[in-house]
């Protein structure tokens, strides 16, 4: 069981959250993630990359977007209140050292797994770029954090409503064309990261994605989280998250990623019935 320490919406459907989890906090490594099971009777198990995490005060912080009814339950929590369970860290840390130039890149939810990571390069050394987007200034998260640590920030949204009006990939091409580029590391929906693969392999940028599947156990066992990795079978929860971006089978996993998006969205719509009927009886 875990306590929540503090919470706050960054965007209309994106929570901050700090838990009181001071065994993972001590051993969490960027690119990391936990499973979070919000309630012992709701039995579904969901991952959540590690945000940040303070080991003096025990900490961890996880940042996650409401798409479905389990994050719609956790969003429902609030201070004091409690999460069931945690397990974690799990996956293999990102492999840090100091290269170069790195630029990472961050579409949408996908800034909050990157920051750590982001912030881990900066520390051993790396110049750091960093390249964040969104559909539109409101849905931009963590601006300012990843501004203190990059060397250089670029902010792109889809309709022009805030820093420049395009792709991710669109600087990212920019950046390698002028050369000196030593590593990209992208996170966000499959779709950014395939395309800010495609954009890098003409340059021959090592390019890491870390990858968002489906995923139940996070041990391996379960095999829903099962990719195509340059022709071989790759399991996200203990062969990544991380992967060459260029050997990934991102139209696969795509395909895969749908798979229970009807359901998803019943559950999810359920839920939110249910929360506002039961707000009308209070």
């Amino acid at each position: 069981m875990s306590k929540i320490l503090d919470k706050k919406l960054l965007s209309r459907d994106v929570v901050q959250m700090k838990l009181l989890a001071p065994e993972i906090a001590l051993e969490r490594r960027a690119g990391q993630f936990i499973i979070i099971q919000v309630d012992s009777d709701f039995s579904e198990r969901i991952p959540l990359t590690i945000a940040d995490a303070d080991a003096e005060k025990g900490s961890i912080t996880i940042i996650f977007q409401i798409v479905g009814k389990s994050t719609l339950k956790l969003a429902q929590k609030n201070v004091g209140d409690h999460v069931e369970n945690l397990l974690g860290p799990l996956g293999k840390p990102t492999h840090i050292e100091k290269v170069g130039t790195v630029v990472c890149v961050g579409g949408g939810i996908g800034v909050a797994p990157l920051h750590p990571i982001a912030q881990a390069m900066k520390k051993a050394g790396n110049r750091v770029i960093t390249i964040i987007g969104a559909r539109n200034k409101e849905l931009l998260i963590l601006e300012d954090e990843m501004r203190a640590i990059a060397d250089e920030l670029i902010v792109c949204t889809d309709d022009g409503s805030y820093g420049r009006k395009c792709l991710v990939t669109e600087p990212l091409r920019e950046i390698c064309e002028k050369g000196g580029v030593d590593l990209a590391v992208a996170i966000g929906p499959a779709i950014m990261m395939k395309f800010c693969a495609e954009t890098t392999r003409p340059f021959g940028v090592k390019t890491y994605a870390s990858l968002n599947t489906i995923m139940v156990d996070g041990t391996g066992m379960c095999g829903g989280c099962r990719v195509t990795v340059g022709g071989e079978t790759k399991f996200v929860c203990v062969d990544g998250p991380e992967f060459d971006a260029h050997l990934v089978d991102f139209d696969n996993m795509m395909l895969r990623l749908r798979s229970y998006k009807p359901q998803e969205q019943d559950a999810n719509h359920a839920c939110r019935l249910q929360a506002a009927i039961d707000e009308l009886r209070r």
